[in-house]
């Protein structure tokens, strides 16, 4: 019996209480298997640290209590050997990429704050030392920082440029006369803020500041700063602030950074992509400014992968327990007297099914980025190109997983009334803290802004070297053959004549057309904002430079709504396409489910987009409301499986930690059922008044 099968079996045997249980119809530990995906073992190591009491949450803890409980839990961490995978063998790291970000996703379960306060100490402090550092860095510090004797901080984010790292007001000015860097944050708009170690833990902090030296200000770079002592005293010229209490994550000591005129050695510049000699001269072997910015910044991508898997786990969770929960609890009477379960009403069904099928897409989605991950810092695939593809790759996913992750917990907590609202249950705590993860690591709609300018560039690039009439035409002609090609126009037909629901879907239930119509959204929507573009700047004469930038920059932000829109449904795609490419692994009727799930995800876009195919002539009117009874059908069928596919996530109660996934609303209702059945046998039962006239009357 492999660790899957252990793992997923005993969470179907945690839960077995429900006496409407029946056995399962899908291969739930092949399943659970392809979820863990690639780096399993890392994953199942994680979650036996998520199952250790020590390392858990503990709802309602005072701030204080729960920041040091949070620094504490970092040191079991290390004597755990849990945070040594991502660094270099010989320093007593793993080199583990890709199982680094999976081990520390599933820590999400354990506690948000440790698993946040761990990422700042080792994903953030870390790696920037890791990444952006030489050899000579890394032997200098990492050892100190995997071992946590070395806690720090990553002072990027300033309160006056939030995600606009490249314009951010703190320097580092270069003295060639004492070969040091003065760090200043010269306004208060420069302090750097929201700072995980910085307002009582962090002895050290990367700092990102303004390179200068012989007058030249050569961009953004990043510089190793001390800024306490052991002691925890703040060292001359550094200033910090506690932020306080915040929505959530108050295990993690946030605060901000200042710096008067703080000066350091040369060789704390982290110099892997940028150096300065002793005589000032600045030298990098990447010549442009922002190729060089966005080069560092991309090594710092792991944040956005991991906050993605972060948030799909949490969805595994919030959905394990309103499955459960909503299996077992029951509410109204039904036509055989006794009251209904809450997940056989329809509207109950609709809330929370739709819900599992997009958190398998975007499981399988995250998955795919991972290993992307993986294979550009494992160094397999380590080229412009593929550094490019991954950072696109994770600004596209990361959004909308934690959005749908906000989402679902608050519909989680919603379905699960007053239970959901108590701390012991999870779900509202998991909702507090990860509300900050859309707009850290990236504000979520800037991302998706990068994201979109990249298919921009993309689509200008099939067009390189036509004149606007060639390329107006060229995309013309693009969209039609694709029309015909892949039979939309029949698509986009009435379907008034064709009768029953089955028979209007059945083209729609094809994987080909399902991807054809994603796939048309997104370049249609491409190809649209591009020509708008274009046209604002038509008028402008030939040679008025600043007139075309103006023009371009207007043009822009009058698209900008779009544009996200239009990266949104490139992520989508991107979501649908991983599904569809996992269904492979699976045969039977695991995969006739699977599909039925794929389908649910795939026609609940069609319908969340359907005012989109209607304007743009994709679908007509009948076949939208086909969609919709179908969608209708489809979760009614997967909701016969429900409680096999959150079993399939694999989370045992001890990661959990919900009571009422535990089985013991099923036993309060066997209670309550027993009790009338024993009353009725005894003939103690009351006869209800309704009851009573009838039998006066009759």
């Amino acid at each position: 019996m492999t660790a899957t099968q252990t793992v997923a079996q005993q969470s179907a045997t945690d839960r077995a209480a429900a006496p409407q249980r029946e056995p399962a119809r899908i291969d739930v530990p092949a399943v659970a298997d392809a979820l863990l995906g690639r780096w399993k073992e890392e994953r199942l190591a994680s979650r036996k640290l998520v199952e250790d009491p020590r390392l858990q949450t503990i709802p309602g803890q005072p701030m204080p209590e729960h920041r040091e409980r949070a620094l504490g839990q970092l040191g079991i961490l290390v004597e755990e050997g849990a945070i040594q995978r991502a660094f270099p063998k010989d320093l007593g790291g793993g080199d583990n990429h890709g199982g680094n970000i999976a081990a520390f996703q599933e820590l999400v379960l354990a506690d948000p704050s440790l698993q946040i306060k761990s990422g700042v100490q080792w994903g953030l402090f870390g790696a920037a030392i890791l990444h952006l550092g030489t050899r000579t860095h890394h032997e200098k510090w990492l050892p100190d920082v995997m071992s946590l004797k070395l806690p720090g901080a990553f002072a990027m984010t300033e309160i006056g440029h939030g995600s606009d790292v490249a314009s951010i007001g703190t320097t580092a000015t270069y003295d060639p006369a004492t070969e040091e860097f003065e760090i200043h944050t010269p306004f208060a708009g420069a302090w750097k803020e929201f700072l995980g170690n910085a307002a009582l833990h962090g002895q050290a902090a990367v700092v990102f500041a303004q390179l200068i030296t012989k007058g030249v200000n050569h961009g953004v770079h990043a510089f190793f700063v001390p800024i306490r002592t052991p002691d925890g005293e703040m060292l001359p010229g550094v200033g910090s602030e506690d932020d306080g209490v915040k929505g959530g994550l108050n295990g993690i000591d946030n605060g901000r950074l200042h710096f008067s005129h703080v000066r350091i050695p040369r060789e704390n510049l982290l110099n892997r992509y940028g150096d300065v000699a002793a005589d000032g001269t600045y030298s990098s072997a990447i010549p442009s400014p922002g190729r060089r910015f966005f080069t560092m910044i991309g090594t710092l991508v792991q944040g956005r992968v991991s906050l993605d898997g972060s948030a799909v786990k949490a969805m595994m969770a919030a959905l394990t327990i309103a499955i459960r929960y909503g299996s077992e609890r029951r509410q109204f009477p039904g036509p055989d007297g006794r009251e209904t379960v809450l997940l056989d009403y329809g509207l109950h069904q609709r809330r929370l099914i739709p819900r599992i099928a997009e958190t398998y897409a975007m499981a399988f989605a995250s998955e795919r980025l991972l290993t992307t991950f993986d294979e550009v810092f494992s160094g397999v695939r380590d080229d412009d190109a593929h550094r490019e593809d991954l950072e696109t790759l994770a600004a596209s996913l990361k959004p909308l997983s934690t959005w749908a992750a906000l989402d679902t917990l608050q519909e989680v907590r919603e379905a699960c009334g007053g239970a959901g609202f108590i701390a012991k249950n999870r779900v509202v705590g998991l909702r507090a803290d990860l509300d900050i993860y859309v707009t850290f690591e990236g504000d979520n709609n800037v991302l998706l802004q990068l994201v979109g300018k990249r298919l921009l560039t993309d689509y200008a690039a099939q067009f390189a070297g036509g004149d606007k009439a060639a390329l107006a035409k060229a995309a013309a002609s693009q969209l039609g053959d694709r029309v015909s090609r892949f039979g939309l126009r029949q698509i986009g037909q009435s379907v008034a004549d064709l009768g029953q629901v089955s028979r209007s879907v059945e083209q729609l239930r094809e994987t080909e057309t399902q991807r054809t119509l994603l796939t048309d959204r997104v370049q249609t929507m491409v190809a649209e904002i591009a020509g708008a573009m274009r046209e604002a700047t038509k008028d402008v004469p030939k040679g008025d430079k600043r007139a075309k930038a103006t023009a371009q920059a207007d043009a822009f932000n009058a698209q900008q709504h779009k544009l996200i829109e239009a990266a949104r449904a490139h992520a989508e795609l991107l979501q649908w396409e991983a599904f569809t490419e996992a269904l492979d692994r699976f045969d039977g009727e695991t995969l006739r489910v699977l599909t039925w799930l794929r389908d649910l995800f795939g026609l609940g876009l069609l319908e969340k987009h359907a005012t989109w195919y209607l304007v743009h002539g994709r679908l007509s009117g009948h076949r939208v409301e086909a969609i919709t009874a179908y969608v209708d059908r489809l979760i009614g069928r997967v909701r016969e499986h429900a409680l096999d596919l959150v079993d399939a996530f694999g989370l045992t109660p001890g990661m959990l930690r919900a009571e009422i996934a535990t089985g013991i609303e099923a036993e309060r209702q066997q209670e309550a059922a027993d009790y009338v059945r024993e009353q009725q046998a005894a003939g103690t039962w009351p006869i209800h008044e309704k009851q009573l006239r009838k039998q006066q009357q009759g």
